[in-house]
């Protein structure tokens, strides 16, 4: 059934960055392509980052930041705003799993939870929830995940995902936007992007690095864009940062962060063997491949999977920092050989990654729910 007016989304995140690139863009850039409509609500403010203005296609609007044990505000803060906005808007798009108990008996039939984490993997690992709490909770949000998808469209991230579910549900994959043109991979800088956490191998880059910069004479660095999310990282990163081999930006906007990958000899993926890193393929794994950098990460099967297949970088064990140390400098020592695997790699992500395809797939899938389910039908 047509709707009146152009197609309107109610965008919903707590947890995420407002810049997160799935969500903001790539999902939000693709509506806005297709002539929708956006309201987004996202913790702005808790990032520092001033509440766009709003225009005829976005609208923003600033919600608390849900952050360890300090969930509730947002939690309610997102639980009002749905309320007052959902009749307004065709589907809304959640992105976090607490706003889904958060939004409960509002009736808002035309929400979508966007899957992509595994929250029941995450919780054994949240330092903010006391140890005893954290299998019986992991338990039960998968008893809770079968309840959600009985009620509620999903989109997931990845494939492997469709196995802790029943039904079939639409695959938005975290596909990236191919840049048309790079420079080669070589030189002696190392890069990461992505968020700061000891289980995303944090300490273990830093280490590295260090291990490498020695080997080279001094000539390895590393080259670091993303916040740092626990202490541990924090230190990390300011050690590295005053011995003189880490260049730390924190927080940078999409294009700037995914300039600093042109031209790097590799990009770092050394997440630890968690059951919620299991089944994803890290995006930045993707990213630095379609930029044609390669990638040394850690054996998690899909990460490992695309970098093998292509020769696309180095797959090295968990938390060894001497066989990334190694890794890096047989590069460093080959220039060619590592442009040569940039090269493979990029060509491998243009066949199954790329944004450009997915975006189509996305705004098809949320316009057929909004048909059925919409409140302005």
């Amino acid at each position: 059934m047509t709707l009146p007016g152009p197609y309107r989304a109610l965008v919903v995140t707590v947890v995420h960055h407002p810049q997160d690139s799935r969500i903001r863009h790539r999902e939000i850039a693709a509506l806005l392509a297709a002539g929708w409509q956006v309201t987004y609500l996202a913790p702005f403010v808790a990032h520092d980052l001033p509440v766009p203005e709003a225009s005829d296609a976005v609208t923003c609007i600033d919600l608390p930041r849900a952050a360890g044990r300090d969930r509730l505000r947002a939690a309610r803060a997102a639980r009002a705003a749905v309320r007052r906005l959902a009749p307004e808007h065709d589907i809304v798009l959640v992105h976090d799993p607490e706003l889904l108990p958060a939004t409960a008996g509002l009736g808002v039939d035309h929400l979508v939870w966007d899957v992509h984490e595994d929250p029941a993997g995450a919780l054994v690992v949240k330092d903010w929830l006391p140890a005893p709490l954290r299998r019986p909770m992991a338990g039960a949000w998968r008893r809770a995940e079968r309840l959600v998808e009985r009620r509620r469209p999903l989109l997931l991230a990845e494939h492997a995902y469709a196995d802790r579910f029943r039904g079939r549900h639409a695959v938005v994959p975290n596909a990236v936007v191919i840049p048309d043109e790079v420079t080669p991979a070589g030189g002696d800088r190392l890069v990461h992007v992505g968020n700061l956490t000891t289980a995303r191998g944090s300490e273990v880059m830093v280490e590295a690095t260090r291990l490498a910069h020695e080997a080279s004479d001094g000539a390895i660095t590393l080259e670091v864009v993303g916040p740092a999310r626990d202490d541990a990282s924090r230190v990390a990163m300011e050690q590295g940062v005053a011995d003189g081999y880490v260049t730390w930006h924190g927080f940078l906007p999409a294009e700037e962060a995914m300039a600093t990958i042109d031209g790097a000899l590799a990009g770092l993926a050394l997440l630890q063997d968690l059951p919620n890193y299991r089944g994803s393929m890290p995006t930045k794994v993707v990213e630095y491949l379609a930029h044609g950098v390669p990638a040394l990460t850690t054996p998690l099967p899909l990460a490992a999977e695309v970098v093998l297949e292509a020769s696309a970088g180095a797959v090295v064990p968990f938390d060894d920092a001497e066989a990334v140390a190694e890794a890096a400098v047989r590069l460093w020592r080959d220039p060619g050989v590592a442009a040569d695997m940039g090269r493979r790699g990029r060509a491998l992500v243009r066949q199954r990654y790329d944004w450009a395809k997915g975006a189509t797939d996305f705004v098809v899938e949320l316009t057929r729910i909004a048909r059925e389910r919409s409140p302005r039908r």
